[in-house]
């Protein structure tokens, strides 16, 4: 026996919905706006009330919410483009390297610098700074 054609219809409207609601709750989380209920809901063309109707769906929406406001300021980020602790980790080690290396190198240029100065003077060669030239 075939299914009432009325309940197909429902079924497939229902799925529809659903896949505009995840889909504008991804853009939203993706793009770093804040993810509320109003804001999926009026992304998505559906109403409030239907998306607080579907669990998994309130339920992403909360958790989202919830790491927002437990971010700070990090909320404008979406979560999926957070840094972790690791790379964070990694990202600073080789910015402390890398200024280490500068420091060293800009010693060695002063080093050098004050040989090449000392030398001139030595030589009594006068710069075109020199008043008494």
């Amino acid at each position: 026996m075939r299914p009432d054609p009325l309940s197909e219809a429902a079924a497939r409207r229902h799925e529809l919905t659903r896949a505009r609601a995840v889909q504008a709750l991804r853009e939203l989380d993706r793009s770093g706006a804040p993810v509320t209920f109003a804001a999926v809901a009026q992304a998505a063309g559906i109403s409030r009330s239907w998306l607080y109707a579907q669990p998994d769906i309130s339920g992403h929406i909360r958790r989202l919410r919830e790491k927002a406001d437990g971010a700070g300021s990090a909320g404008a980020i979406p979560a999926g483009q957070r840094a972790t602790e690791a790379s964070l980790r990694a990202r600073l080690t080789a910015a402390l390297d890398r200024n280490k290396h500068l420091a060293d190198e800009n010693a060695r240029l002063r080093r050098q610098l004050a040989r090449a100065l000392g030398d001139q003077r030595s030589a009594g060669v006068r710069s075109g700074n020199d008043p008494k030239a």
